[in-house]
């Protein structure tokens, strides 16, 4: 349980003697490299490698957790209570008149779960190494919490194929080329998953840190729920991380049982401080959310496909005096096409999409570009046509239009019933790694972990 300086010391040593590339390792890779079913060595030894460069960088952060265990109890309901008058607040102000505070609208919403969905693909998985330490009573919180992350084997309840099949249901499943801070925290929790035995207390750290209830996950749901979204994946996070007996409660309490029975408790809470403050790093919600720009979203959506369009249309048309294959040939003059099209009457601005022959092409059945954007890009095209127009009708929310839907995991494949049987849990714990948790085998292995671990745990 130890996290001394001696042994992050020697940890470093050992990832120095394998380095990658020059210079910082780059998110991105670190992610693909070990979100895969099985991480090969060198892909493991990258991991360590780059924990380690998190932590230094995370290390000069401002800090507000305790230095006692015995005052986490303290803090994080001081920490609920804030976030808990800070909604209120915002519900009142929505009462009131205000617009919503963090999406624009429809396709603002898809383009943030587009953009924070390298993390919540890997949800849960700094916590993976902990269902190895099933024989540890210290570790009981900590897999109870990764087996409910993990929906204890139901694909309608893992968290990973709920946020897939909420991607799947608006078309956003191909997501955009994103920059190497989008992808952090989906590394760090990869980095965790795997070398969560050398990282013991960063783990329980970390997931002290991440368990916390946000104010941004109960504003993000409610103003999905508005814009027709299915804010479950979210509403999901807000009952189980609730600090009453919820995940954010288990957490605290984890750290402080480990602390107590630590050889070096002062050891230990700085290891948990190196793990609480990785949640810092990377693209942070708010920031996802305030990069976005309508107009830049629809040009990069044109950018995107230009490469694929080039020489596939026919002369006869010029807009701007050109012809759409000589456009196309030149990907960086997106926002001038645009701006031709709308001169060309092509586009008409600030009406109704159906109004513009371009949407036209693109959306109706038998249209000559039917089928060339995805769901996502609809969505930004119409809205960008339709900017400062509106029919005057209120949008039902997603809860109006669905009274009784099907939970958002329904076409998650099924998981053939298996027979409570005594098992070894040693042997189930690689299907329950990160890169395999959600498929078919993941599951089943979920279920009878979970199963077996539950019977003993009241044994």
């Amino acid at each position: 349980m130890r996290s001394t300086v001696e042994e992050m010391q020697a940890a470093r040593s050992a990832a120095q003697a394998y380095r990658h590339q020059p210079g910082s390792l780059q998110a991105a890779h670190v992610y693909a490299q070990l979100f895969v079913p099985v991480p090969d060595e060198a892909a493991l030894a990258m991991g360590q490698d780059y924990l380690l460069q998190q932590m230094e960088q995370a290390a000069g952060l401002p800090c507000d957790l305790p230095g006692h265990p015995a005052a986490l109890a303290g803090w994080m309901e001081g920490r609920t209570g804030e976030v808990a008058r800070a909604y209120e607040s915002y519900l009142k102000e929505r009462q009131q008149g205000a617009p919503r505070r963090y999406f624009s609208g429809k396709a603002h919403a898809l383009n943030f779960l587009r953009r924070v969905a390298p993390t919540k693909m890997v949800d849960g998985a700094w916590l993976y190494s902990a269902v190895k330490r099933w024989r540890d009573p210290l570790y009981r919180p900590l897999i109870l919490t990764y087996l409910e992350e993990l929906g204890d084997g139901d694909a309608a309840m893992n968290h990973v194929t709920l946020y897939r099949s909420l991607l799947a249901a608006h078309g956003c499943e191909h997501g955009p080329a994103l920059s190497d801070e989008h992808y952090v925290q989906g590394a760090i929790q990869l980095g965790l998953a795997h070398h969560g035995e050398q990282f013991a207390a960063e783990v329980f750290g970390f997931n002290l840190g991440y368990e916390q209830l946000p104010l941004h996950l109960l504003i993000t749901a409610y103003e999905l729920n508005e814009l027709g979204i299915d804010p479950y994946y979210f509403t999901l996070h807000v009952t189980i991380d609730n600090a009453a007996s919820g995940h954010a409660r288990k957490a605290a309490e984890a750290v402080a049982q480990a602390a107590a029975q630590a050889s070096d408790t002062p050891a230990f809470m700085e290891g948990v401080r190196r793990g609480y403050l990785l949640n810092e790093l990377g693209a942070s919600t708010l920031g996802v959310i305030r990069s976005f720009s309508l107009q830049d979203e629809v040009v990069q959506v044109l950018t995107s496909k230009a490469p694929f369009g080039r020489m596939m249309h026919s002369d006869y048309c010029r807009i701007g005096g050109k012809t759409v294959n000589q456009w196309l040939e030149q990907p960086e003059g997106m926002a001038r096409f645009l701006e031709e099209m709308q001169k060309a009457n092509w586009i008409t601005r600030g009406k109704e999409a159906s109004q513009s022959r371009f949407w036209r092409l693109i959306d109706a059945a038998g249209g000559q570009m039917f089928g060339v954007f995805d769901g996502y890009e609809k969505q930004v095209i119409r809205e960008w046509i339709e900017e400062g127009w509106s029919d005057g009708r209120r949008q039902p929310t997603f809860r109006a239009l669905a009274r009784g839907r099907e939970n958002a995991a329904a076409e998650a494949p099924a998981v053939p019933a298996v027979a409570l049987r005594e098992v070894d849990l040693d042997a189930l714990v690689a299907d329950l790694a990160p890169g395999r948790h959600h498929i078919v085998p993941g599951l089943e292995a979920t279920r009878l972990y979970s199963q077996r671990y539950r019977r003993a745990c009241v044994a």
